[in-house]
């Protein structure tokens, strides 16, 4: 399975620390003894999460996108905002006009969100809601083709939520991205994966919100947490802070209750930016501040990862997080061991 895309490195370029992310995922497949996806979800249709899948995947509505190394998709994942928004171009709409074939054609896709809100589309195109209606994954349900104690993995689904869409009628890409919890079972234990997306504080607190009143607080739980945004701190509070964002208190409770002490919080950005710095008055995250609030309050500044740091700015390598019995490792580079392991309890309400 592999969740969301974006080849921005340039391998030719001997100062890019970016990784060739077509060499690694092949890689990834030939050692795993794959020639194919089983899942490719794609969270939402930014260019900082699809751009060259044009490029590396083999796509069944046009012979163009086919053909030589590329790799098949099985099933693959979208919220319904990747089928109805208009006026998306290069890999996003490509992907947008894979998704609508597979699912006017009925086959190999799952869509995250109501089916109604693609009621208007089924319709200009021959269908009604209930042709389709077993494609389509609601929040706070399990995404069906998977279970847990067949497949070792079950996947949860928290956005889009029917809030966010019966309250309004514009498109929004990162409020109504995909969110979901993957939990892994091994040797008995289970592990949590959090995986957020793009969605901001007052995304998160709606989910927080729905997920407690429906008494489902373990499907919040984490060992390991995916942060939205790249670290930004819209994702925690809706002010940046001097020196450390101040979470809302739905926010507060998902990163320091729902969390282990020994999780890994993982921030997929560039490098923090130093105080001072001309990165640090960037609008865009990675923020300082977001970060301090996760290194100070959250977990340990040890397990605060970022993808574009480890092992250090210069030389970044991919961050391998193993899943076993014994909870989640980080594996040490050279694959010689682990760093440290994630308590494997079972999931539960508060982490203390």
């Amino acid at each position: 399975m592999l969740v969301d895309y974006a080849h921005q490195g340039s391998p030719e370029d001997k100062d890019d620390p970016r990784s060739d992310l077509p060499t690694l995922l092949r890689k990834d497949l030939v050692d795993a003894d794959r020639d194919e996806y089983a899942v490719v979800a794609f969270s939402h249709l930014d260019t900082d999460h699809v751009q060259g899948a044009s490029e590396f995947f083999h796509f069944d509505h046009a012979k163009k996108y086919q053909g030589g190394e590329r790799k098949k998709i099985e099933m693959l994942w979208v919220p319904a905002s990747a089928i109805s928004e208009v006026g998306v171009d290069d890999d996003g709409r490509v992907i947008r006009e894979e998704a609508r074939h597979r699912l006017k054609e009925g086959y190999g896709i799952r869509v995250f969100s109501r089916p109604e809100r693609l009621k208007d589309w089924l319709k200009a195109n021959g269908l009604k809601v209930e042709d389709r209606a077993s494609l389509f994954v609601d929040a706070g349900q399990l995404v069906r083709d998977f279970a847990l104690n067949v497949d070792g993995v079950e996947f949860f689904a928290h956005s889009p939520h029917a809030k966010r869409i019966n309250d309004r009628g514009v498109e929004d890409r990162n409020g109504d991205a995909l969110v979901f919890q993957a939990r892994f079972l091994e040797s008995g234990s289970t592990t949590d994966v959090l995986m957020t997306a793009d969605v901001d504080h007052e995304v998160l607190a709606e989910i927080v919100d729905i997920t407690r009143a429906k008494k489902n607080d373990d499907r919040l739980h984490w060992n390991v947490y995916k942060l939205p945004h790249h670290c930004s701190y819209k994702s925690i509070g809706p002010e940046k802070g001097k020196n450390q964002t101040v979470p809302t208190e739905q926010i507060k409770w998902l990163c320091e209750e729902q969390g282990e002490d020994l999780g890994y919080v993982i921030s997929t950005s560039k490098p923090i930016p130093v105080k001072g710095t001309d990165e640090d008055d960037d609008v865009q995250p990675p923020h300082r501040q977001a970060a301090n609030y996760y290194k100070n309050e959250v977990v340990d500044s040890s397990r605060f990862l970022v993808t574009m740091e480890h092992p250090n700015q210069l030389f970044p390598k991919p961050i391998v997080i193993k899943i076993t019995g014994d909870g989640a490792y980080m594996k040490r580079l050279g694959g010689m061991g682990a760093a440290v392991a994630v308590s494997s309890s079972a999931p539960r309400a508060g982490r203390r």
